[in-house]
């Protein structure tokens, strides 16, 4: 984990120096500026140093918490993004709660009805969902459940906790359609390949309960595949949040990646990018961890090598 986060932290700062232009010019904002001014904003933002020390330098504040000073807000970035977590943590977990609910459940469906009408009518909705992009699902839901139907906002964050419940609605649906699709396919087929186990096949013909094989037998060995891909997808959802955000007007720190990024606000993209790829490898890590525990077998295997 340490290493990836330090190899990631030193492509995340050099992104700076790959995008086209000079800092400094952007700093200025179009304005017409004397050398001697750019010259000036160079040596008071540390662009007059070389590359390794201000890599050095931002690497130790960001180890103390201070991802630097944002260029637009004139604010510690910490505080922009800290602003703007809220309303995207809420997103983010109403949509992972509805992978988690309908995705594992239509899953499970699936595989218990197999070559059935409920299932291929289920695996076409799936691959529909699978392929579908975020925005063309967002512009959807606007057009038909929030101006033609008027049944949910189609713009902002909302105030008081009902309220931002009803607004993230529609984007946490838009958000979680295709990656419940996802999780949907996995569920099936680890469920299928747990159904046909010969023990499973042993305890259906003692005349065990089916409700009881299913739930002791097949769902609890398929866990395993079926958290690993939830709990990764939930992680990435972070990156998507930017255009689900921003097709529903909600100020977010997804919004706000794609605000930074029009506006060159470098230290917040930096900030931003460096926190998503750091809770994509801590989740990571956290489900390398979680899997023996929920498939004992894991761990047996691992004890025998």
């Amino acid at each position: 984990m340490a290493t990836t986060l330090l190899v990631t932290s030193f492509l995340v700062f050099s992104s700076l120096y790959l995008a086209p232009g000079d800092p400094a010019s952007f700093l200025v904002r179009g304005r017409s500026a004397s050398p001697q001014e750019l010259a000036e904003i160079r040596r008071q933002y540390g662009f007059d140093q070389p590359f390794l020390v201000r890599y050095g330098h931002w690497l130790d504040q960001v180890l103390h918490g201070d991802f630097g000073r944002s260029y637009i807000f004139h604010q510690d970035v910490s505080s922009v993004i800290w602003s703007r977590l809220p309303a995207t943590l809420l997103l983010v977990g109403v949509s992972a709660l509805l992978i988690a609910v309908i995705g594992i459940a239509a899953g499970m469906v699936g595989a218990l009805r197999r070559g059935t009408r409920t299932d291929s009518v289920l695996m076409l909705l799936v691959t529909v969902g699978a392929a579908a992009p975020a925005f063309v699902v967002a512009v959807l839901l606007r057009s038909q459940l929030g101006v033609r139907l008027g049944w949910f906002p189609t713009i902002g964050n909302g105030t008081g906790v009902l309220d931002r419940l009803h607004h993230v609605v529609l984007p946490a649906v838009a958000l979680s359609v295709t990656f419940m699709a996802l999780v949907t396919r996995v569920t099936r087929s680890a469920m299928l390949e747990e159904l046909g186990r010969e023990h499973v096949e042993v305890s259906v013909s003692r005349g065990t309960p089916r409700w009881t094989v299913i739930r002791c037998h097949v769902l609890r060995n398929a866990l395993g595949p079926i958290v690993t891909v939830s709990a990764l997808l939930i992680s990435g959802m972070l990156v998507s949040t930017s255009i689900v955000e921003t097709a529903f007007g909600m100020s977010g720190v997804g919004s706000l990646l794609v605000q930074s990024v029009n506006q060159m606000d470098f230290q917040v993209v930096q900030a931003i990018v460096l926190l998503v790829v750091a809770a994509f490898v801590v989740v990571n890590a956290l489900v390398d961890v979680a899997h023996p525990l929920i498939d004992p077998r894991v761990a047996a295997a691992g004890s025998a090598r």
